[in-house]
């Protein structure tokens, strides 16, 4: 299937970047939030991204204009029902996301690619309740999506080979570097490693051997990392951390139990950059 209507659910930073990176490759994208005016506003994030591109040269400045006119912010479910691929990106929450697969697979044709962004769910149990499970997909982008060009192709039990073929076909049409997992097994490949990282990390703090200053400082110079692992943290947000720990804990209950310090951070609101403060204070 050549792919060329398409949507994004969800209007957080993962949604708003896939749609930035789909208008930008050429394509037309529904941007639906259950707000209106949240969609709108992310469609006004996506116009300063790309005009912040611009000034720095990375794109044409004749380009910025074309690129968010392909965005039809919205709050109708009905506005996705033509799209040949939608792609989820709302809460890492199983039952939310199992609740939207079944309205999106009454409401969109059969031939309707459904993908969902998670970053550790299982695509078998997120598609459960649809009648196509075969056209269900996991497509887990990374943040931030315009620089982050690597794109988990996930199989459920039932996804269907064509289905992946036309997905992966499409993610490369759009700048993405795509690898494929035979199963969803939990956290996939970036996050079942990068989760044993973060809490080996976690740990050297919480027993008091450096803090988190230096900890960072180490692994970027002693590792060359452009972040340190505490930086990393609240760049992607700690609200999701312990639903991926829990995911991962399938694999290995001790090994990933999410750290006491992540708990706390996230029952005082702090999540990071996004909040402008998680294990570090921002825009103070």
């Amino acid at each position: 299937m050549d792919i060329k209507k398409t949507a994004v659910v969800g209007c957080g930073i993962m949604g708003t970047g896939i749609a930035q990176q789909i208008a930008v490759s050429g394509y037309p994208v529904v941007l639906y939030g259950r707000n209106l005016q949240k969609a709108e506003a992310a469609v006004g994030r996506i116009r300063a991204s790309l005009q912040r591109s611009a000034d720095k040269g990375r794109m044409p400045q004749e380009a910025v204009d074309p690129a968010v006119a392909r965005i039809l912010p919205t709050n109708r479910l009905e506005d996705i029902s033509g799209a040949d691929l939608v792609v989820e990106a709302i809460s890492e929450n199983l039952p939310l996301k199992q609740e939207f697969f079944e309205k999106m697979d009454a409401l969109c044709g059969e031939k309707c690619i459904l993908a969902t962004n998670t970053s550790a769910l299982s695509i078998t149990e997120i598609a459960g309740r649809c009648r196509f499970p075969g056209r269900v997909i996991g497509l887990h982008f990374f943040h931030p999506v315009a620089a982050m060009k690597l794109v988990e192709i996930v199989m459920g039990r039932e996804t269907e080979e064509e289905v992946y073929q036309d997905a992966r076909v499409f993610c490369e049409k759009i700048g993405r570097i795509c690898v494929r997992l035979n199963t969803d097994a939990p956290g996939f490949i970036v996050n079942r490693v990068l989760f044993a990282y973060f809490l080996e990390c976690i740990h050297i703090y919480e027993e008091g051997i450096a803090s988190k200053e230096d900890i960072d400082t180490a692994i970027r110079y002693g590792l060359n990392h452009p972040l340190g692992p505490f930086r990393l943290m609240d760049m992607g947000g700690l609200d999701t951390f312990p639903e991926v720990c829990a995911s991962l804990q399938k694999i290995d209950q001790e090994r990933f139990t999410c750290p006491e310090s992540i708990l706390k951070l996230r029952e005082e609101g702090k999540y990071g950059s996004k909040t402008g403060e998680g294990w570090y204070t921002y825009g103070k």
